[in-house]
């Protein structure tokens, strides 16, 4: 996969000599032991990796000898926290350059309900402009029209024009709550190509992206070789009547579904971005500029197969070497760039693997558990027609058709209800949630309301919000790239690493509970940008007495 990234970059990205023949990120000749740099970096390299929890960066940071190797010679913040309840792509990518919690950004969860909306469908997608005729949240119009707050790259061009914004992911989500409102290159995988919005140009390194992407795909894909450290989790397992927890990413000539599940989308991903660099001139400029680049594929996997199989070994190794390759090439072009690494959201493996590793009281929800169903038993003894209840994400709602005589009734029963089932651990009202805060202390401490509270938006949050038990995978029914998820309050899923580098910076560990939104006051400091009103703070990167936030 290494020479696949090559290969790419040779496409997009040229010359990349000095980047095949750079040592390993983490050899000798990257050494951090020299001063901190004291003037602003001229790139700011912002990587998100969709689903890459604190759990999976513990289980495999001693065997990474690539780009992660290199990462961890900078400030390694281990316990770092999407620290709100919805732990979801959308909400997750909304925080990590905005520097605000999804409360205030208005990216409450993937999908929620608006039945106000102008069209049949009221389920409406966090990235979409649910207003264009025809579309619902299946097929849409990508958009930024919902997130509320400005993104980094906006403050920098606010400060100073000549600031250029470019974001690149796997993920439409991911590169619009990143890039924001203002951007000057926005990229995306749309399924069979890499889009952005209708009517942008294509530049010269996207149009180089698809070629090398779509002879890539034209060709079948050969079984990954599995490295060592990889081969104990190689164990195939039954889920679902899927047999998995051993795949090597093989993939029939034109198979673009599994393209997007495998190392090589991150590989694009990461072209297309060092293309984009290099045709732009970023970081070569009067003003810092910042590329976005959100990494996708380990969602992918942790979806499809589970976090916990040797998939997902394969699919950490060949990141790393990815993202080494990606930063060895800005070397050869001699930018200054600093890089910060995050992830919109953690990830629980699968309930079938997780039974048989000392976890036998693993479950998946309880079909009884269907909003639809409970309305509509609650609906039948209170004598309401038509829908009583819609849910989406966690959030119920109760419909505009239930006569406002009712609504409390029905609230009242629901919660009741949902209460007592043994698969739930708390059922909140938007009254309760609203009348509560996020607390001035370590996010590990806050409780289950408190997240809750981090979480809403009284414009578009549900009546309730119902929060599972630990362990309960909200699943019921596992399928095709379906296995395992995420988006609970609990731990696992909250926790995720922080890392920051520079060349030339004095690395540390700092164990201690940080969150996301710290991310944005803590570049903007680094390069000289005030910024105020955050829920974040600045950390500071310096490991001895002199201090990066002042």
């Amino acid at each position: 996969m290494k020479a696949l990234l090559a290969a790419l970059l040779a496409s997009i990205a040229l010359p990349v000599a000095a980047q095949e023949a750079a040592p390993d990120a983490g050899s000798t000749t990257v050494t951090t032991s020299a001063p901190a740099p004291s003037t602003p970096p001229k790139l700011i390299v912002a990587i998100s990796v969709d689903q890459f929890s604190a759990d999976l960066f513990a289980q495999y940071r001693n065997h990474f000898t690539d780009g992660f190797a290199r990462l961890l010679q900078g400030a390694v913040f281990p316990a770092g926290y999407q620290s709100h309840a919805a732990t979801e792509t959308c909400p997750g990518h909304s925080t990590i350059l905005t520097g605000m919690r999804p409360g205030h950004t208005g990216i409450i969860a993937n999908t929620w309900i608006d039945q106000k909306a102008p069209r049949e469908d009221k389920q409406v997608y966090c990235a979409e402009d649910e207003r264009v005729a025809g579309s619902n949240h299946n097929v849409y119009t990508p958009s930024d029209l919902h997130l509320k707050v400005p993104t980094l790259g906006e403050m920098m061009k606010a400060a100073n024009p000549a600031s250029r914004v470019v974001a690149v992911a796997s993920k439409d989500r991911a590169a619009i709550m990143m890039g924001g409102h203002k951007v000057d290159e926005l990229w995306f995988w749309g399924g069979k190509d890499f889009v952005s919005y209708a009517g942008r140009p294509v530049p010269g390194a996207v149009q180089r992206g698809r070629d090398a992407v779509a002879k890539l795909i034209a060709s079948p894909q050969e079984p990954l070789p599995v490295p060592g450290f990889c081969r104990p989790l190689m164990q195939p397992i039954d889920i679902g009547g899927q047999v998995m927890g051993n795949g090597r990413f093989a993939r029939a000539a034109g198979d673009t579904r599994a393209f997007r599940a495998s190392p090589a989308l991150d590989g694009a991903v990461f072209a297309i971005a060092a293309g984009l660099i290099q045709d732009m001139k970023l970081g070569q400029g009067t003003a810092p500029d910042l590329i976005a680049i959100g990494a996708s594929a380990t969602d992918y996997v942790g979806h499809g197969y589970g976090p916990g199989g040797g998939e997902m070994c394969l699919q950490m190794a060949e990141l790393d070497r990815t993202i080494g390759g990606f930063l060895a090439t800005l070397d050869s072009w001699g930018i200054d760039y600093e890089v910060v690494l995050t992830a919109d959201h953690g990830g629980h493996d699968t309930t079938e693997r997780q039974q048989q590793r000392a976890m036998p009281m693993e479950s998946r929800v309880a079909a009884d558990l269907s909003v639809s169903d409970i309305g509509a038993a609650i609906g039948k003894q209170l004598g309401i027609a038509g829908p009583v209840l819609l849910g989406s994400e966690g959030d119920v709602y109760v419909s505009d058709s239930v006569p406002a005589n009712k609504r409390a009734a029905v609230i009242a029963a629901a919660v009741k209800q949902i209460r007592a089932h043994p698969q739930v651990q708390a059922v909140y009202t938007r009254d309760e949630i609203a009348a509560s805060s996020v607390p001035a202390a370590p996010p590990e401490t806050w409780t289950l309301l408190q997240r809750a509270h981090a979480s809403f938006d009284p414009e578009r949050s549900g009546d309730f919000l119902i929060m599972l038990k630990p362990r309960v995978t909200g699943i019921a029914k596992p399928g095709p790239g379906y296995v395992a998820t995420h988006g609970s309050p609990w731990d696992y899923d909250r926790r995720v690493p922080i890392l920051f580098w520079r060349k030339g910076m004095n690395g540390f560990e700092q164990p201690q509970s940080v969150e996301t939104v710290d991310i944005v006051p803590t570049l903007a400091a680094t390069i000289g940008l005030k910024v105020n009103g955050l829920d974040g703070r600045c950390l500071d990167l310096d490991s001895g007495p002199a201090n990066t936030c002042s």
